[in-house]
């Protein structure tokens, strides 16, 4: 009913070992346990048939769980080391770099086809490993300016997690009004649903 339960499950675990052993260790092992971390996604994603680092309910139990610890360990042991290590810096125009970066980042949703996995498998590890961290630290280096933009940036960050965790299940209902309906994005009531779907979200 809800997909989003599924990474749920890894980040309950994940705060919970922060909680009891992470918080205490030292950057020196921390950064090693980077390291660590960094080889079995990079195993995983070159070893995966499919050349990808995708998860979910639907996989088999024990596949499943190893997609999601592989999947879990990089960015958290990764965000924890940089905001304990990393120096901040001022990044002038912060928003924009980011949001380009993003954008190119993401126009490029699978490389190689099905005939080359290999090529998916370096672009998942290089934007998860060398990219998103550099978009991390150039984003936590921007400033806000102005109270109007204050209080958007900050209602948008208290309200993106409660929607990640609740919009799921209003994205079937309009999921299966699209399929059971045979309905496509060139009717205009498809775009005025969808939209309808987003601020019910929100709201």
């Amino acid at each position: 009913m809800n997909g989003p339960a599924w990474s749920l499950f890894f980040e309950y675990i994940a705060n919970i070992v922060y909680a009891l052993i992470l918080r205490r260790v030292s950057k020196i092992v921390l950064g090693i346990l980077v390291i660590i971390s960094a080889g079995f996604t990079i195993h995983y994603a070159f070893t995966n048939p499919n050349g990808d680092i995708i998860g979910g309910w639907s996989i088999d139990d024990i596949t499943q769980l190893k997609i999601g610890f592989t999947r879990l360990a990089f960015p958290f042991l990764m965000g924890i080391f940089l905001a304990r290590a990393v120096k901040l810096k001022f990044t002038k125009h912060a928003f924009f770099t980011t949001s380009i970066l993003l954008i190119i980042l993401f126009a490029f949703p699978r490389l190689g086809g099905t005939s080359a996995h290999w090529q998916n498998a370096f672009y998942e590890c290089f934007t998860l490993m060398i990219m998103f961290p550099i978009i991390i630290l150039l984003g936590a280096g921007g400033k806000v300016v102005g109270e109007k933009a204050n209080r958007l940036c900050k209602f948008l960050g208290d309200i993106s997690y409660p929607i990640y965790i609740t919009h799921f299940p209003l994205v079937y209902v309009y999921m299966a009004w699209i399929v059971n309906g045979k309905h496509t994005l060139q009717e205009p009531q498809s775009w005025i649903l969808g939209l309808l779907t987003v601020f019910t979200s929100i709201i």
